[in-house]
């Protein structure tokens, strides 16, 4: 008997150090294989209606999904990118005149500002009409800049990594994604019984309402955002529309695109129109976030209201951007092993 358990202890050992080891060598990709899975996810239907178009060429209808879904994925930014480009000579110009003439004069209303009105009305009139003292005022900042801007080519060249290789993975899975799919059910059914099946649906429910709930609500704050800008008359409003789009993805982003407008406006004596882009950001826009995105989270994850925005919320302060899936999906599975848990226990309680 004693041998017995020696064996079992030196297997169960074997495997936690053979289990470690691979999440080890797989730690750096985590980020990558997470985010293929929830593009798989998302757009299996798509490559689902492929394959059944060209039967027997599955390879195919798997590399032609994986382009398809690399040129969405790209396309916005080349589209930004190109916006930017027609916008360079303004800008350039605008630059050139703010640092050849320094700042405009201090709006009166900075200096009615309680306990600190006077100082930043003092602070900005120095700078007006004063183009050298404005450069050397910014020439303190060039670098920690330098340090921003290495830091950010850093990241942004890791990320441009991780999406080559979430795309990658991603045409593996288009391929054999029912088979990983079984390998998945069966070690869930071997974990949790019965409910392992019922637990891998909830995530995918959860996982494909979560993507549904920020595309949709993204595309409608995107839209609304560009069309208050075009009445309103702020420039490169189409541009606007579109960095409205990304930033929903991240909570309060909106504001970061449509407060600026709005005080742009003021700046420019339009009072009314910034008043109205304010008003229409704050009531139409970020209603639309704070309604619509977690309605549809709810319905794919079968999740009350709040634990949604809690899973939302939550999931970015802890995961990072991929939290926005992970913390709806977590709760979402944890809240029903808790329901049926506690309906067990209910029929377990003898009735009086």
């Amino acid at each position: 008997m004693q041998p017995f358990r020696s064996d079992r202890i030196l297997g169960f050992a074997a495997l936690g150090f053979l289990i470690v080891g691979c999440f080890l060598v797989l730690r750096p990709f985590l980020s990558a294989v997470l985010w293929a899975a929830i593009l798989a996810t998302t757009v299996w239907p798509v490559f689902h209606w492929v394959d059944q178009r060209l039967p027997g060429w599955r390879n195919t209808s798997a590399l032609l999904t994986t382009l398809a879904t690399a040129l969405v994925l790209v396309a916005p930014f080349i589209v930004v990118a190109v916006g930017l480009g027609s916008n360079v000579a303004e800008l350039a110009a605008a630059t050139r005149t703010l640092l050849e003439g320094g700042l405009p004069d201090a709006p009166q209303w900075l200096q009615d500002i309680p306990f600190v009105g006077e100082r930043l009305h003092a602070y900005w009139q120095g700078f007006a009409h004063n183009g050298q003292r404005l450069v050397a005022e910014l020439g303190q900042l060039v670098e920690p800049a330098k340090g921003l801007v290495l830091n950010g080519s850093r990241a942004i060249g890791m990320g441009v990594f991780h999406l080559m290789l979430s795309v990658l993975i991603v045409f593996f899975l288009f391929r054999d994604g029912e088979a990983v799919t079984a390998h998945l059910t069966a070690v869930l059914e071997r974990l949790a019984g019965a409910r392992g099946r019922r637990l891998l649906h909830l995530a995918h429910g959860t996982v494909g309402g979560v993507v549904y709930g920020i595309i949709g609500t993204a595309l409608a704050q995107g839209v609304l955002a560009g069309i208050g800008f075009a009445v309103a008359g702020v420039p490169g409003a189409l541009l606007l529309g579109l960095a409205t789009f990304f930033l929903s993805a991240v909570p309060v982003g909106p504001p970061l695109i449509w407060g600026p407008a709005a005080f742009w406006l003021f700046q420019q004596g339009e009072l009314g129109w910034a008043i109205f882009v304010a008003a229409w950001g704050f009531f139409v826009v970020s209603t639309v976030d704070n309604v619509l995105k977690p309605l549809i989270i709810s319905r794919g994850a079968s999740l009350p209201f709040i634990l949604v925005l809690l899973g939302v919320l939550g999931g970015v302060l802890a995961f990072g951007f991929i939290g926005v899936f992970l913390g709806p999906t977590l709760l979402a599975v944890g809240y029903r092993l808790m329901t049926e848990w506690t309906a067990g226990l209910a029929e377990g309680m003898p009735r009086e």
